[in-house]
């Protein structure tokens, strides 16, 4: 082998060591980056989430950023704390999701991220949109976000879209693996501002519990009264119940329905009792909106009581 085919060999095995290395820095650098889930109040209609999802693409290009929903009801923080609830446990350890329903922007509540013993981030005004999944995964740290350090730089005048300027940057900075947990900013006391709600629970022989949230779609009530609370009232399937929806105390409806597996076992536009895909109690009509039918809401002012049909 002459020196020129030496120096040309030598050149290619540097290539291909450089091309080897800069694929191993990508591929850990893949591994080191956690999926950023962004919720909001803000909508589709105008270019709000389109620039959050840029800062967190200026932050780091190859994020994987995903939609939980941005259709959450203006102002409306105790739905955004049950879509975490329903939506993180899908999600890996490590997920960071960014929840933005936040009436008092600009005010003095504090910017936080929770990290729960699921090993889920939680980035967030600390509202009330904490409040279910604090207490279903449980808080191993909450930290204050330092916005001297974690705030899109140039955006310090801007008071009203915090989502933007702390969260989504906040968020994009800790999936990126940019910045660790503990740098986010000071650790507050492991305890978040929550919404009072009825809680599932056994009480004069019937299950209790509140409404968290419709079925949006097809009307659907759903409760948060759980499998186990169902299952110490020992109903059976095609058993009739007894239902009362109350709203801040006031009865809104009160009727007879059966416990059954699902919409087809009774007839078109009947009502039932049947465990959604949580395993929680809910109450629907067959191919119909119960909630539209009897103008009922979700929220923690209102309260499901069930219990077996008197004979």
């Amino acid at each position: 082998m002459n020196q020129n085919s030496k120096k040309t060999g030598g050149r290619l095995r540097s290539v291909r060591a450089a091309i080897f290395i800069a694929a191993l820095l990508l591929a850990q650098a893949a591994l080191s980056q956690a999926p950023l889930v962004l919720q909001t109040d803000f909508g589709l209609k105008d270019g709000a989430i389109a620039s959050m999802k840029g800062v967190a693409v200026k932050v780091d290009p190859n994020l994987q950023i995903f939609d939980l929903t941005h259709e959450i009801p203006a102002y409306n923080i105790w739905e955004a704390s049950y879509r975490l609830y329903q939506t993180a446990p899908y999600w890996p350890s490590g997920t960071v999701f960014v929840s933005v329903v936040d009436p008092g922007v600009g005010t003095d509540r504090k910017s936080v991220v929770l990290k729960t013993r699921s090993g889920h981030f939680f980035v967030t005004p600390d509202n009330g949109t904490l409040t279910l999944v604090a207490e279903a995964m449980g808080i191993v740290s909450l930290r204050e976000i330092d916005e001297h350090r974690n705030r899109l730089p140039g955006s310090q005048e801007s008071y009203t879209f915090h989502g933007r300027d702390v969260y989504a940057y906040t968020g994009a900075r800790l999936a990126a693996g940019i910045i660790s947990f503990e740098q986010v900013g000071p650790a507050l006391p492991a305890q978040v501002v929550v919404i009072p709600y009825e809680k599932s629970r056994i009480e004069n022989s019937a299950a209790v519990g509140t409404i968290p949230i419709l079925d949006v779609q097809f009307g659907n009530i759903w409760t948060n009264i759980d499998e186990r609370t169902w299952a110490t009232i020992g109903i059976s399937k095609g058993q009739l119940c007894t239902v009362k929806i109350s709203k801040s105390g006031q009865v809104i409806f009160e009727g007879q329905m059966p416990y059954v597996n699902s919409f087809g076992d009774v007839a078109l536009g009947e009502p039932l009792l049947y465990q959604n895909s949580q395993l929680d109690l809910s109450i629907a009509l067959n191919q119909g909106s119960f909630a539209q039918k009897h103008n009922i809401a979700s929220g923690p002012e209102w309260r499901v009581e069930v219990k077996k049909m008197q004979q």
